[in-house]
């Protein structure tokens, strides 16, 4: 989850994976996959950086548990 501020001041956390488009209008709108609309404070280049930011830490974790030992 990456965290905005709406555009009257509250913090919020969006699952990025459901974020369809970027617009700079010039406020920074958000279309979701569902075709909802959100207006937020940060850029639109700042919604990336999070977002790329989300995803490296996502991706780095190490995957765990994938195969058990033998004897478990």
């Amino acid at each position: 989850m990456i965290r905005l501020t709406s555009f009257k001041g509250k913090t919020f956390y969006l699952n990025p994976d459901l974020l369809y488009r970027i617009d700079e209008t010039p406020d920074t709108v958000l279309t979701l996959t569902d075709g909802k609309n959100l207006i937020v404070k940060e850029t639109a280049s700042e919604v990336v950086d999070l977002i790329i930011a989300y995803r490296q830490k996502i991706y780095r974790q190490p995957a765990t548990n994938l195969v058990k030992k033998v004897g478990d």
